[in-house]
């Protein structure tokens, strides 16, 4: 799972070494951004993020991987395998290597920041049970936002998305506001959505899934241990989730593509070795 460069990375030395591996990624990688890198070994004259990126990604296929531009939404476990979701489609995976980045999209809205852990959640899965019975919103316009409703919809009493002015969501289950937002309201917790048109909602909690759903939001849905806005790896770049890696600026350190680029073949290799080991009962 992207980003894509260190998800190829990762993924060429699980191929050679033999397995069947899938890359996920969903919108414009970090990399592709970048107007010229030239502190990457190998390129005299340095070379731009999007001729890196595009490279990679037909290297990758070269080798006969399965490079797959889907939004993953949600990952699952049960005794024997992994499953991964996108939106329509269920994937069924014997290990994961998780390389989204860990850029968070924090909407510009006032009162997010004032309001975290104060009613402002990111996370359904995690959070959920707090607000059983009660209001709360889902601000995002996109899959992740409607799986992060249908999550909420076990527990929360009410469950609306806003879109925040943007385009409306597709959707038969949950009412969807396209308002936009003027600011989030409230004393010790928030209590209030006001839009631009200054008309309030009131809510008991708001959770944030705008744009696509990244590592930490994955990895705290199954209990991966992570700080702030890292996963927590050992030195084999495996999570506490036996079969689950992860690799990258998802890992904190050192923010640069020869790391990640590391880290990702060093996933791909302790992948292949959890797997052998698995099959002869190790």
């Amino acid at each position: 799972m992207e980003q894509v460069q260190l998800g190829i990375s990762a993924g060429l030395y699980a191929k050679r070494a033999g397995l069947n591996v899938q890359i996920f990624y969903k919108g414009k990688s970090e990399i592709e951004k970048a107007e010229k890198i030239d502190n990457y070994y190998g390129f005299q004259d340095g070379i731009s993020g999007e001729a890196l990126y595009k490279t990679g990604i037909e290297q990758a296929k070269n080798l006969g991987i399965d490079v797959i531009e889907k939004e993953i939404v949600n990952i699952e476990m049960n005794e024997k395998c992994f499953i991964v979701k996108s939106s329509g489609e269920t994937f069924e995976t014997t290990a994961i290597i998780i390389a989204t980045g860990n850029k968070r999209i924090t909407p510009n809205i006032e009162g997010i920041k004032e309001f975290e852990g104060k009613g402002i959640s990111y996370c359904a899965i995690c959070d959920g049970f707090f607000y059983k019975n009660k209001n709360v919103v889902v601000i995002g316009n996109g899959q992740f936002a409607l799986n992060e409703a249908e999550d909420l919809n076990n527990v929360a009493g009410s469950v609306k998305i806003l879109t925040n002015g943007k385009e409306k969501l597709n959707s038969n289950k949950f009412q969807i506001d396209t308002r936009k937002i003027n600011k989030i309201l409230g004393t010790d917790k928030v209590e209030y959505i006001e839009f631009e048109d200054g008309e309030k909602l009131k809510v008991d909690g708001v959770f944030i899934a705008d744009g696509i759903a990244g590592g930490i939001n994955f990895a705290r849905k199954i209990g991966i241990i992570t700080d702030d806005k890292n996963i927590l790896v050992n030195e084999d770049m495996e999570t506490n989730i036996k079969g689950i890696y992860a690799c990258g600026n998802i890992t904190g350190g050192l923010l640069q593509i020869s790391k990640s680029v590391y880290e990702g073949s060093k996933a791909g290799l302790q992948v292949a070795k959890y797997i052998k080991n698995r099959k002869e009962g190790i």
